[in-house]
């Protein structure tokens, strides 16, 4: 079996970032996307999702998104049976994100581009051995890159 989400839209509200009883981060958020299609005259409409997300990308999510903010996510749909407040069965459905980006006109804050592409480390300098000499290229300057208003590409 195969379930795989990816969706790109705005946050509806600024994500809410918690932590469970054992100490691990959990993000619930909500996006709104665009349908592609429009009917002439009418408004475009969008469909909302939930979006859930755990550890390193429940604190990515808080750090650098709020309401308004276009965001990539993928991930897998899931469903969890619940009795409402009438006493009536429900379900919900929510996106458990595997993978989140900044898409669209978001602009990153801070230096980070994604989750899954965090900023390069610091290089140390090459170490020196008796027998041969290292050669090794100059260290990529990321620095730049970050407070540019144009993406390197």
């Amino acid at each position: 079996m195969y379930n795989k989400v990816i969706m790109m839209g705005r946050l509806v509200a600024d994500p809410e970032l918690k932590t469970t009883p054992q100490g691990v981060s959990v993000c619930s958020f909500r996006i709104a996307v665009d349908r592609r299609f429009q009917t002439k005259g009418e408004e475009k409409k969008s469909d909302f999702f939930n979006v859930v997300a755990w550890r390193q990308q429940a604190e990515f999510v808080s750090r650098y998104f709020n309401k308004g903010r276009i965001i990539l996510v993928e991930g897998e749909l899931n469903t969890r049976q619940y009795t409402d407040k009438n006493g009536n069965p429900s379900t919900w459905y929510e996106i458990v994100a595997d993978r989140l980006s900044f898409a669209g006109d978001s602009k990153p804050q801070g230096g980070a581009y994604s989750e899954s592409y965090p900023a390069p480390a610091p290089s140390a300098p090459p170490v020196q051995s008796n027998q041969a000499q290292q050669i090794s290229a100059p260290a990529a300057d990321f620095s730049s890159a970050a407070t540019d208003d144009d993406y390197p590409f």
